[in-house]
């Protein structure tokens, strides 16, 4: 027997000449400054691995002597004035606005997201979301742009992955402690902590909000683990993407009604609210009931807040989106239902997706609540406006007020530090400052072949070793023997870099399609069956635990990875995290990306692949759609067979083999025995990176975020909030008076014209319009012209369009062979009221051309020509 243990923790104190590593601890900048972080594994490797490169912890554990050694070491001493220098200075640089997209200091960016990625070892997050969430951020600090985040504190995080030796997926996770995290209380502006309270079901439920700093912005972070709330609201913000859906409500209406409040308590007034994903659309309410409290009609609130609100969606299909029952939602809202004035079914009308049996849609709440609505690709755009055409009902998808910002990735934190110094070493050190000039490219290009290439190697014999270091762990710990291990890390080899190595890493969703390299084993066994050109395939991904599909995935992985004839040559490797995703992204010479076309909405690991010089092989979806140039990887195209799921699969796997036994392999082994590598290769690779890094980057991103959607939201929600919202209140009651009227509304066509002019001719159409009591101001016509062109004609049709826009006034409506031309009033038609409507068509083009009528309100306060998705056709 043995004695009760006590716990007691020792607490090293830093010596005062390097003090400030708490600092340095305590702000998420040490996510992408790898100086930083360079600090403390310098000071102990070993730990700063076993404590997860969590420098909060590791600041906790390391030993007083290692911390007294370094304040005495003259060459750690540099280093650290040195980060902390730039630390400093960094920090000194206030965010005082965005210039290129007219935001003043005033002009605040809230962003709101379920889920935040800013480095493994605060896992807040669970894939691409969270992950281009904390990039969103970062950016916005290395912009200076005014940006405030709202999310919630994960207690539990998202869970940690471990593969047994049956290939068994096992969730593990464990309690993110305050003191471990990066954050600290925040404060209101007189210095108390910030706690509001939230009504759930008729009961209160306290919120506290902690703070992290993302360099120099502030991310909001809330929490319910509180002594003071009962045990099942303790619960509430456990577990990301845990529980069942009534835990997913809870948990979506702290974030979104809780959010707001955290932030007007701790003395922030954003001016443009972003909402990054479905999950926070709550917050419309909040805000609508705020102005509702303030005297203000629920139609014109609704109108104020949907002025100032960007959404973006990142699902791209129907199912992704959460739908609650209207029942248990009227039961978690009863009072703020009351306090909005508009009786339980205007309420639930904001989130409507159908009939009066249909859910709560917290899609098309925030379609709702939102004037600035973007899709994050040019493809998943077009998805996007075809789930959410029923919001515009009347309106042509191609021609809804979606758009796009396509994503990017955050340079500092996934170029690996090497190709860093290359482009230092050749484009000079300004370059990261010269992302998105044009002649980037070109510099790239000029870098020697050579140098090239070993600058690619040296990261992948960095990656070798990682990858051996983590199988051997997994793998040992699954009592494989020591012999066994050895044989099936015979090709990762450090000493060895010049084996083809190809990674997949990513959510193990199904219609990612993990597998579809295996469709036929025999195929596959005579593309990695060959000793003189060796290939080595590394599958890295989590599925949800709920997921059972994905989890079969990764058996099926294991499995056959396991077969004789695969064995050292397909790698299933275990807890995919940031960490593991940099390694592979920034090691592998071949990224591959096989998702199920048109599903992905757009992707960006193929991204930090391709800006650390590694090619793409990927279905041309989502990013790659918009990136693949011929030249810079492979595309798969996207298959025909689109009703037969078994047929697709077999045509993509059937490419997939193509291109890698045919163009991959023999390329990257069509060595020059002079040079050590294939010329061809690194052609190949730095045409990736020349063409992906400045394109793909998320100051690009943030970029078109401020000028396509912060700046417009800035200037429209102060323009409808003007006079007391007088404007909200005209644009409120206006559309009421058109939506009545528009069922009432006819078009005829006055006057026929030939069907043969010269190209010097006009032809002037005129319309009579049936007001129904509207204004001929309420109305405006246009007319749609589309140009027939014949299947092998090639001729620049955008040079034309631009002529002709110049020349007649026509506007591009989204496809270059379609344009529009508004009809002028031209007075009463003298028929029952009716108002007639002219133009003089000049067409742009020659050739068969179609034109049609149509009639759609207008008002001057209208964020875009088609907000009520009403539309008359001739």
């Amino acid at each position: 027997m043995t004695g009760q243990q006590f716990s007691l923790h020792v607490q090293p104190r830093l010596p005062e000449r390097i003090s400030r590593l708490n600092d340095l601890a305590s702000n998420l900048w040490f996510s992408w400054h790898r100086p930083t972080r360079n600090l403390f594994e310098i000071l102990d490797r070993e730990l700063w691995w076993r404590t997860g490169r969590n420098p909060r912890v590791f600041l906790r554990c390391v030993d007083q002597s290692v911390l007294e050694l370094a304040a005495s070491n003259d060459t750690f001493l540099g280093a650290y004035r040195r980060a902390l220098a730039e630390y400093d200075s960094y920090l000194e640089q206030r965010t005082a606005g965005y210039k290129p997209a007219g935001l003043g200091a005033e002009d605040l960016v809230a962003y709101f997201c379920a889920e935040f990625g800013y480095h493994e070892s605060f896992p807040i997050y669970s894939g691409g979301l969270g992950i281009l969430a904390g990039d969103h951020c970062k950016t916005a600090s290395d912009l200076g742009l005014p940006f405030v985040a709202v999310g919630l504190l994960y207690r539990q995080g998202y869970f940690n992955q471990r593969i047994d030796e049956h290939g068994q997926q096992i969730a593990e996770y464990s309690y993110i402690q305050a003191e471990d995290a990066p954050v600290h209380p925040a404060r209101d502006t007189a210095g108390n902590e910030v706690v509001v309270t939230c009504e759930l079901a008729g009961r209160q439920v306290a919120v506290k909000a902690w703070r992290a700093d993302v360099g120099r912005i502030p991310v909001l972070l809330l929490d319910t683990d509180l002594p003071r709330n009962e045990p099942p609201d303790r619960q509430i913000t456990r577990q990301l993407y845990g529980g069942d859906s009534q835990t997913r409500l809870q948990q979506e209406i702290i974030l979104g009604i809780a959010g707001v409040r955290a932030l007007r308590a701790a003395g922030i007034r954003p001016r443009v609210w972003h909402i990054n994903e479905g999950h926070a659309a709550f917050q419309i309410v909040e805000r609508i009931r705020e102005l509702v409290a303030e005297g203000i009609e629920f139609n014109a609130a609704v109108e104020a807040v949907a002025a100032g609100t960007v959404f973006t969606t990142h699902t791209p299909v129907s199912a992704g989106h959460d739908v609650f029952d209207r029942g248990v939602l009227l039961d978690y809202f009863r009072k703020l239902v009351s306090d909005l004035g508009t009786g339980e079914q205007g309420f639930l009308q904001l989130g409507s997706d159908g009939g009066p049996e249909s859910g709560f849609n917290m899609t098309r709440l925030a379609l709702t609540g939102s004037r600035h609505v973007n899709g994050v690709s040019r493809i998943h755009r077009q998805v996007t406006a075809e789930i959410c055409a029923a919001n515009w009902p009347e309106i042509p998808a191609a021609e809804n007020p979606i758009g796009f910002v396509t994503n990017g990735v955050h340079v500092p934190t996934f170029m690996q530090t090497e190709w860093g110094d290359l482009l230092e070493q050749n484009l000079g050190p300004s370059w990261p400052y010269q992302l998105m000039e044009r002649d980037l490219a070109k510099k790239i290009d000029d870098i020697p072949d050579g140098r090239f290439w070993y600058v690619g190697q040296q990261v992948k014999t960095a990656m070798l070793a990682g990858l051996r270091d983590r199988l051997r762990r997994q793998h040992s710990r699954n009592r494989l023997s020591e012999a066994h291990i050895h044989r099936l890390l015979k090709y990762l080899d450090p000493e060895r870099p010049d084996v083809l190595t190809i990674g997949f890493g990513r959510r193990f969703a199904t219609y990612k399609r993990a597998t579809l390299l295996l469709h036929d084993l025999g195929w596959l066994k005579e593309i990695v069956d060959r000793d003189q050109r060796p290939v080595v395939f590394i599958f890295a991904g989590k599925a949800h635990p709920a997921d059972r599909p994905g989890q079969q995935l990764m058996q099926e992985l294991h499995r056959v990875s396991n077969l004789p004839e695969f064995f050292g040559k397909l790698l299933l490797v275990e807890g995919y995290d940031m960490g593991l995703g940099r390694l592979l992204t920034s090691g592998v010479d071949v990224w591959l990306n096989t998702p199920v076309h048109p599903m992905e909405a757009s992707g960006t690991s193929g991204m930090k692949a391709a800006i650390n010089g590694r090619v793409n092989v990927s279905v041309l979806d989502g990013w790659w759609a918009e990136a693949y140039d011929g030249e810079n990887g492979w595309a798969i195209p996207p298959s025909t067979h689109t009703s037969d799921p078994a047929e697709r699969d077999r045509h993509d796997a059937r490419t997939l083999y193509e291109i890698l036994q045919d163009e991959v392999i023999p390329l990257y082994y069509a060595r020059d025995e002079r040079l050590g590598y294939s010329p061809g290769w690194v052609r190949k690779c730095k045409r990736s990176m020349a063409t992906i890094l400045p394109r793909f980057n998320m100051n690009r991103v943030v970029h078109d975020y401020a000028a396509l959607y912060y700046g417009p939201a800035a200037r429209r929600g102060q323009h409808l909030a003007m006079d007391g919202y007088a404007v909200a209140r005209d644009l409120a009651q206006w559309k009421q008076q058109v939506r009545a009227a528009w069922p009432g509304v006819t078009l005829r066509l006055v006057n026929t014209v030939g069907n043969r002019i010269d190209f010097s001719e006009s032809v002037t159409i005129e319309v009579d319009v049936a007001l129904n009591g509207l204004s001929p101001g309420d109305v405006r016509l246009e007319c749609v012209v589309s140009r027939e062109l014949c299947s092998d004609l090639t001729v620049p049709v955008r040079q034309y369009a631009e002529r002709g826009a110049s020349a007649t006034g026509l506007r591009s409506v989204g496809d270059d062979h379609v344009f529009v031309q508004d009809f002028a009033s031209a007075g009463p038609a003298g028929v029952d009221g009716a108002h007639r409507y002219r133009v003089e068509l000049r067409p742009p083009w020659c050739g068969a051309l179609h034109y049609q009528v149509r009639a759609v309100p207008s008002h001057p306060h209208l964020s875009h020509p088609y907000e009520l998705g009403l539309m008359r056709w001739i």
